[in-house]
């Protein structure tokens, strides 16, 4: 199961990510500062809404949406179900779209403050989710990225991701800074760096080193998930770290 994995695959992360992806470049990206990140949190989605970071969390039983200050400080939460393990989200609008992973199904909350307003229909797992060319960008683990309606919430097109010509899997978190697609690639330490609408991947942020001084340093933290834009520099997380990475 996606939250079993985990510290069964923490170990061989960096191997991995050494040799999946052969063909775009690596970057190490330096990172200008960081602030505190909430332990309990199981990142599942990030962005910023104004100079706030809106954050949701998944486990069943734990999941949540959370907005809060750059210094920590919680200015509004909810709480889904115990049946829901809570996954990606962004704001549109007046809107937060909130993803569950295997329920088939993604919830409506009022941007500010939190309030439920609804819920549609998903046709596969939910992973990751931002927003593109007018239309939810939907991540579900596979190489594919559903483009979703905001009118019916239907899917109106699917963009393959690849590296060489071939599929990247098992893509996540996502963020989007104009046609650049940015996705956490679950199980490894890297963010791929993705052109749309062509899905190809010209190159990768490399975070080996980061999570390698972090796991030595915590050792029941989870996979590097979680990016955020604030308009000008990247935010990197992960699942349960200590910490929220400013990159240059």
């Amino acid at each position: 199961m996606k939250m079993n994995l985990r510290r069964i695959l923490t170990s061989f992360l960096v191997p991995l990510s050494s040799f999946l992806y052969a063909e775009a470049p690596r970057v190490v990206p330096e990172i200008l500062d960081s602030i505190p990140h909430e332990r309990s949190h199981f990142t599942q989605g990030l962005f910023f809404d104004g100079n706030d970071l809106i954050e949701t969390t998944g486990l069943y039983g734990k999941s949540g949406l959370y907005r809060r200050t750059l210094d920590g400080k919680i200015l509004d939460s909810t709480k889904l179900s115990e049946r829901y393990f809570g996954e990606g989200s962004i704001a549109v609008g007046d809107d937060i779209f909130y993803l569950t992973w295997k329920s088939k199904k993604a919830f409506i909350y009022n941007r500010k403050p939190f309030s439920k307003k609804g819920e549609f229909y998903i046709p596969t797992e939910g992973w990751g989710l931002t927003y593109w060319k007018n239309a939810l960008l939907m991540s579900n683990g596979s190489s594919e990225l559903l483009q979703i309606s905001l009118g019916g919430f239907v899917v109106v097109g699917v963009i393959p991701v690849t590296d060489g010509g071939r599929p990247l899997k098992l893509l996540n978190e996502l963020e989007i800074v104009g046609d650049t697609l940015y996705a956490n690639v679950w199980q490894t330490s890297v963010i791929a760096v993705i052109s749309l609408p062509s899905g190809k991947v010209v190159r990768y942020l490399d975070f080996s080193r980061k999570v390698m001084e972090l796991q030595r340093n915590y050792p029941n933290i989870d996979v590097l998930n979680g990016i955020a834009y604030d308009g000008k520099n990247l935010w990197i997380t992960g699942k349960n770290w200590p910490y929220i990475y400013k990159l240059k």
